[in-house]
């Protein structure tokens, strides 16, 4: 049975396959939404937590440092295990691990099993992410690829909403240890969700035509693209390297925006948090509608996200230059767009860079490389501003980052693997 006539057949016991599709990126969406809300909790049970276990205020950031390994790690790690099993399978064990931990982090006793607990939580978040590009990858084709990821990518946007908006009175009324256990819950009902629903499809290219391949072809093909080797191209570094200085610049401002503001202006937390929302919800509405235009014009998303970079540069650079609270808030909605609409461009061009069959290693691999950028811009940014308590040339040192990646794309060829 050849790969068409799986896809056929798959297609056929989930009803049409324009429906199938939607229904996995959507499952896909809530899996990485959930997943999101998991890593993102933190900052709202950090403090209920520290003072239950009577932990200093120091000892708080080692957990945050014990999730990012993991998460870092399982980027590697899953995307190459993503595209071995399939998005399906490592979707739901992911999910399945990810209930299991939080769960099991709800009965915290000491600093150290908390901290093995946040790495584990780390390491089954990490996959998520992976096997949902893999599976939009797959299933949508490449002229409606872009609007699937952006869409799929909403989902972090929605968590940061919702996280912000209902763990604060689920932690007041219930306690962080019944918040980490209905977590837990919900991470496992969704696993289930996974498993039932969602379905593999074959990849276009693997399909096998008869007498055009020798099987001995065949082999020596798969030998050449497959393992992390199939990575290493000059496109996809390239990608990796742009994607680390764009998130070196939004992770450095959803960190310093409000304290900068701040100390520098004088603008209250409420009142900078308000722009920080404003922010969220125009970067949230950026991501599909980006994705959409990148299919509109042919798939061509090389040169939309070097504009989306170079935006990015100077609304920061613009933001670093403002003074006063309405200044502030007018720009609000500019600099949440920058500051979010590459992301679904660049994670479709890592996926189509690398193929279908390798699209859950190239997700992983890039977003790790990318998640370097968000852990060293928040640190070297504090570092300049208090040294030379300068609210433009701490809006400089980030606007560096997508000025930088917009370069690594200009000598990206599209349209070819490198």
């Amino acid at each position: 049975m050849n790969a068409d006539t799986i896809a056929q057949l798959s297609t056929a016991a989930g009803g049409s396959g324009s429906r199938v599709r939607w229904l996995v990126l959507l499952v896909a969406w809530a899996a990485l939404a959930l997943s999101t809300v998991c890593r993102l909790a933190w900052g709202t049970l950090a403090i209920p937590l520290g003072q239950s276990l009577s932990l200093p205020l120091a000892a708080l950031g080692m957990f945050v440092t014990a999730f990012y390994v993991g998460y870092v790690l399982s980027n590697f790690v899953c995307g190459f295990a993503t595209d071995r099993v399939g998005g399906r399978i490592a979707l739901s064990s992911s999910l399945v691990g990810l209930a299991v931990a939080t769960y099991a982090f709800s009965y915290t006793p000491t600093l150290t099993i908390g901290l093995i607990l946040q790495a584990l939580m780390g390491l089954t978040a990490g996959a998520d992410y992976a096997a949902g590009v893999k599976l939009v990858t797959t299933w949508f084709e490449k002229k409606e690829r872009g609007r699937a990821v952006g869409l799929l990518m909403s989902a972090s946007s929605v968590a940061v909403i919702a996280t912000n908006a209902i763990l604060p009175t689920l932690v007041e009324t219930y306690g962080w240890r019944s918040s980490y256990r209905l977590l837990g819950i919900l991470a496992l009902v969704l696993a289930v969700g996974c498993a039932l629903i969602l379905r593999d499809r074959a990849q276009p290219g693997d399909a096998v035509q008869s007498g055009a391949t020798s099987t001995g072809a065949q082999e020596s093909h798969s030998r050449r693209h497959s393992g992390a080797g199939a990575l290493m191209t000059r496109n996809f570094l390239l990608l990796a390297l742009a994607g680390c200085g764009a998130f070196w610049g939004t992770l450095g401002f959803t960190s310093w925006a409000i304290p900068l503001m701040g100390k520098a202006h004088n603008i209250s937390p409420v009142q900078a948090g308000y722009i920080l929302a404003v922010a969220g919800i125009a970067g949230l509405l950026s991501k599909p509608t980006i994705g959409w235009i990148s299919d509109y014009v042919g798939a061509r998303r090389k040169t939309l996200a070097i504009i989306s970079l170079v935006f990015f540069c100077a609304v920061l650079l613009a933001f670093g230059q403002l003074s006063d609270l309405p200044a502030f808030r007018l720009a609000a909605p500019f600099i949440g767009v920058g500051a979010f609409i590459y992301s679904p461009l660049l994670v479709t061009m890592a996926a189509e860079h690398a193929g279908a069959s390798k699209a859950g290693s190239a997700a992983g691999v890039a977003n790790a490389v990318w998640q370097m950028g968000s852990a060293l811009s928040p640190a070297l940014v504090g570092l300049v501003y208090q040294a030379q308590h300068s609210f433009s040339l701490a809006f400089a040192v980030l606007a560096a980052g997508p000025l930088f990646g917009a370069i690594c794309l200009a000598f990206i060829k599209e349209g070819q693997r490198q």
